[in-house]
């Protein structure tokens, strides 16, 4: 598809050449009414938003699926084939596990609202005798601060109460809303169907009517296209086999509510500067200072190997260098989604990013030296007394 050549049919008011006032008049009220109808679009597909975004990500997903299955099956019927493995590889599970979440994380509200898992966590530090130590030592400097176990693991147990509350939440509101979320996934997979078939159609409609050249839109389609197969399949990828992997260590070890934390870890591994480390380390520090030495080594190893192999061999495979994003921007990207949108904002957040970084690329590329010439010619010197 050819770019558009906007310059030469632009005469010197800014208008398209050769019209006349009347024609003026007609094209902006023109625009005027279609920028409306725009915005009458958006408001009326406003409540099928997250499951378009969604339909768009599972997409990109499952898509070498769907041309795998193209090459031997009619678009149709391989669409449909890729919309029932999806239904059974995502939805089918996910209403399976909520059951066994939701009591999990309702057992580690119960325990941090009682003060349980406080006291078991003062119980096994109180044997090491540690603060004791502290305090004598910081008594010879002169400092009389006098820690007590109660205030050190005051923040763990409200820690754990806060996650265990959000997990049930959320957990409850799958279960009691089930027919409500089959729906809405239903209706995903509708869209899902619709664009394996059509997707290469509604994508050069969109080129046709943008107003930005081909080569840029393009590049905002690829980019979304590459983000949106690292957070899915990377990212969700990676988490899962970091929380299947933690989980069963935590039931291999004998610990508490393994299917919970596998999920915590699961999230956890999305964020690349924390990651599943929040769980596992001190994990593996407790189990040693509860003299299993072998455990808490082990899971602290384990932690080594999990996070080292997704991040520096399990996604440059699967993912590759193309979408290589800088850790804290990413990181802020998934909080702050998180803060705004919900679950879904692990998603959105990087989507987001990644439009406003593909358009600066293409304000760099294209349109600095219109707002800025000096700067692009290099007459604009750095001060470099700031």
């Amino acid at each position: 598809m050819e770019s558009r050549e906007t310059g030469d049919s632009l005469n010197a008011n800014g208008g398209p050449r050769g019209q006349t006032t009347s024609e003026k008049a007609v094209f902006f009220f023109f625009l005027a009414l279609f920028s409306a109808a725009i915005i009458l679009v958006c408001w009326l597909l406003s409540p099928f938003f997250a499951t378009i975004v969604m339909g768009l990500v599972v997409m990109g997903a499952f898509a070498p699926l769907n041309r795998l299955l193209q090459r031997r099956l009619k678009p149709g019927l391989a669409s449909m084939i890729t919309c029932l493995v999806i239904f059974f590889v995502v939805l089918v599970p996910v209403l399976f596990f909520v059951g066994v979440l939701s009591k999990e994380a309702y057992d580690l509200y119960q325990m941090a609202k009682s003060a349980v898992l406080g006291n078991q966590v003062k119980q096994v530090l109180e044997n090491t005798h540690v603060l004791e130590r502290v305090n004598h030592l910081l008594a010879t400097m002169g400092f009389d601060l006098s820690f007590s176990w109660e205030e050190m693991v005051k923040p763990v147990s409200e820690l754990g109460r806060v996650v265990g509350l959000y997990l049930f939440q959320q957990a409850s509101f799958v279960a009691s809303n089930v027919f409500k979320i089959i729906f809405y996934f239903c209706l995903m997979l509708i869209v899902v169907f619709y664009l394996f078939i059509d997707g290469a159609r509604f994508v050069d409609y969109i080129y046709d009517i943008s107003p930005l050249a081909d080569e840029h839109n393009e590049k905002l389609f690829c980019k979304f296209k590459e983000m949106a197969g690292a957070v899915l399949v990377g990212n969700g990828l990676g988490g899962l086999i970091q929380g299947v992997v933690g989980g069963g260590a935590f039931f291999m070890l004998g610990l508490a509510s393994p299917f919970l934390w596998g999920v915590i870890m699961g999230f956890l591994a999305f964020l690349p500067i924390l990651g599943i480390g929040v769980v596992l380390i001190p994990t593996g520090l407790i189990l040693m200072l509860k003299e299993r030495m072998a455990a808490g080594i082990f899971i602290l190893v384990l932690y080594a190997v999990l996070s080292w192999g997704i991040e520096y061999v399990f996604k440059p495979k699967v993912v590759g260098d193309r979408v290589k994003m800088h850790p804290l921007v990413v990181f802020f990207s998934i909080i702050g989604g998180l803060e705004i949108y919900g679950i879904l904002g692990i998603i959105y957040g990087p989507l987001i990013i990644t439009l406003f970084l593909t358009l600066a690329d293409i304000y760099f590329a294209n349109f600095q030296a219109i707002v800025e010439p000096d700067r692009v010619k290099g007459n604009i010197k750095k001060d470099s007394s700031c």
